[in-house]
């Protein structure tokens, strides 16, 4: 491995910093519209879920990167706050699916727009960032 220079840890504080202003400004758009930041990430996580069907619990404790007993714990809260509503599995209704409610959707809908647009902004940033990095098929390993 070649030795890091001072450009590469300047590039990895930027980027490092604008991840956390992001995800601070994140957390603060949420609590604007009324919703916690977990919140906020459990709508994300039912709406954008890629499957046909509803996520289950352990699928939401999956995209959370949380224990299913702390993903249970969130949907009990969300479902309290009439945000999100457990539905039985129309083919196994032992398998209990989520959807988000129309108060969830509508909070959601302005929170993603707001997000979209904050990402459209930090997309030339993040390119100029990533633009003079080497490619490796080993990242994660």
């Amino acid at each position: 491995m070649s030795k890091l220079t001072p450009r590469d840890y300047t590039t990895l504080l930027t980027f490092r910093t604008a991840l956390r202003r992001f995800e601070r400004w994140s957390e603060e758009q949420a609590r604007r519209v009324g919703l916690t930041p977990a919140q906020h990430q459990l709508l994300l996580a039912i709406t954008g879920h890629p499957d046909e069907r509803e996520p289950t619990i352990g699928e939401i404790a999956d995209h959370l990167s949380v224990r299913h007993h702390s993903a249970v714990g969130l949907v009990d809260r969300a479902v309290e706050a009439g945000l999100v509503e457990r539905v039985r599995d129309e083919y196994d209704s032992r398998v209990v699916r989520l959807a988000v409610t129309p108060l969830g959707e509508q909070r959601l809908e302005a929170l993603s727009e707001l997000h979209l647009a904050e990402l459209g902004r930090l997309a030339p940033i993040l390119d100029h960032l990533t633009a003079s990095l080497p490619v490796s098929d080993t990242a994660g390993t």
